[in-house]
């Protein structure tokens, strides 16, 4: 395996969207079985399309660090105090710096709040007669 290197800032925020509009519609069902009930499916239908590119996604970004640590035995030379070679300096790098340019907590938050507001709107939507 040669050195991991992070994805282009345009992939990663693509797939951030991808994520974030896939929260988007299932949360929106909710709403839109009180409203549109005919959208229910579509709606339905892109969220399940865009969870499974943005999950697969995902896999593979967790997967390709794993294998860097495995295979450059990154945890046993850092427990066992092992100088780290300019290699494997590399693959730390690319690891923090997969870890800061990932946008996984702002998508955690965003689903998050969209929950929160989804129930809200659902309960008021009950609670009006809708």
């Amino acid at each position: 395996m040669r050195t991991p290197h992070t994805l282009p800032v345009p992939v990663i925020n693509l797939f951030f969207v991808v994520g974030v509009m896939s929260a988007v519609a299932f949360r929106a069902l909710i709403i839109i079985q009180h409203l549109m009930p005919t959208l229910f499916r579509p709606v339905w239908y892109a969220g399940i399309f865009g969870y499974i590119l943005f999950f697969a996604y995902r896999f593979a970004i967790t997967r390709k660090r794993r294998q860097a640590i495995a295979q450059f035995k990154l945890i046993e030379k850092i427990e066992t105090n092992v100088c780290l070679g300019a290699e494997d300096r590399e693959v730390v790098v690319y690891l923090l710096s997969s870890l800061v340019k990932s946008r996984e907590n702002l998508n955690y938050l965003i689903i998050f709040l969209l929950s929160i507001l989804a129930v809200a709107v659902d309960l008021a939507l009950v609670l009006s007669g809708r």
